[in-house]
């Protein structure tokens, strides 16, 4: 008669030691919640580095070019005549490469062809940006190869090739020098004998385009590109597509439509540069003033912009441009700001 209110007991005591769980238990619980909470931290650890690397670090303009020239003597004397008469420098004519700087701290820099009538005579357009170290995690984050290659005595760039093969590179500072021999004996007399030409500045490049789609990939959605304006000679068709770097105004510029086999003419119209002034008619009488040839004289682009173009000994187009348009532009608006002397 006893024994059962002694199991109810027993029973009742022991579904309330239940509640409350042994010692090793306990710790089992703990070690496994704090394996959770380090887990918690390393996965936030590795998303925190994974938004680091695929941050893109500004691209705020364009540092310079590299133009390759087959006539390295007669081609320094020509873009000399063209952008800086007063020119001089002692060790220039022993160099491989001929470097102008502009006032806007850009550089065109010459180098001797490698190899007879190559296809791309704009062999290289360098970008500025505010960090070349992120620049390389972003790049590897987005599976974008590169190379690091000396710009001068003292700094790297970073060197890409494009969908269609056109070399951009990156830098965080300091002018553009084409790499050569001896270049720190070239470089101090370049430095020397440049103190920058006022006025000028490059406010856009642009290259043949043969595979649109790879290109907009490249430059929209991985660099941060944003169009600018785009028309052709015909108000229904497009010809010329101008895409602004990201956190700037400078601008690259598609060449589309194009023969599958360009002449060394067409080429060197296509691939060409462009250099911003605030009064063509003005740059027009300099231009005459310094002994410049003109074959073409200024007109209004259809862009709305009054535009000059020049062509150096191997036919690449030296444009020259008003930084914003006179009239309205045939067949887009502009999308994004004008750039500024």
């Amino acid at each position: 008669m006893t024994s059962k209110p002694a199991e109810k007991r027993t029973l009742s005591s022991r579904a309330k030691r239940s509640k409350v769980p042994h010692f090793a238990e306990r710790t089992r619980l703990w070690l496994a919640s704090g394996t959770v909470a380090c887990a918690l931290v390393v996965l936030f650890a590795a998303n925190a580095a994974i938004a680091k690397s695929s941050q893109r670090p500004k691209i705020s303009g364009i540092a310079g070019v590299t133009l390759l020239v087959s006539d390295l003597p007669g081609s320094r004397e020509k873009y000399k005549q063209i952008l800086q008469p007063g020119y001089s420098c002692d060790w220039c004519e022993e160099g491989p490469t001929a470097d102008f700087k502009l006032g806007a701290g850009q550089t065109i820099a010459l180098q001797a062809a490698p190899t007879p009538n190559p296809d791309n005579l704009l062999d290289e357009v360098f970008f500025k940006t505010a960090d070349l170290k992120a620049m390389k995690r972003y790049l590897r984050s987005q599976n974008v190869a590169f190379e690091e290659l000396p710009v001068g005595p003292a700094s790297l760039r970073i060197r890409v090739k494009d969908p269609d093969g056109h070399h951009i590179s990156f830098i965080s500072f300091g002018p553009i020098t084409a790499p050569g021999k001896d270049e720190v004996r070239e470089h101090a007399g370049r430095v020397a004998a440049t103190a920058g030409i006022p006025g000028y500045r490059i406010i856009h490049a642009g290259f043949i385009v043969r595979n649109q789609s790879e290109m907009d990939h490249f430059y929209k959605d991985i660099l941060g590109f944003r169009p600018y304006w785009h028309g052709g000679m015909k108000d229904d068709e497009t010809s010329w597509i101008s895409l602004q770097v990201p956190d700037g105004t400078d601008w690259i510029e598609y060449m589309v439509n194009l023969p599958a086999d360009p002449d060394q003419h067409l080429r060197g119209v296509m691939n060409h540069i462009a250099i911003g002034v605030v009064d063509i008619q003005a740059e027009r009488e300099q231009l005459v003033k310094n002994g410049v040839h003109l074959t073409e004289e200024p007109k209004l682009g259809r862009d709305g912009k009054w535009q000059l173009n020049l062509y150096d000994p191997d036919q690449t187009r030296i444009e020259f441009m008003e930084f914003t348009p006179k009239e309205k532009p045939c067949c887009s608006e502009y999308t994004g700001p004008h750039p500024k002397p």
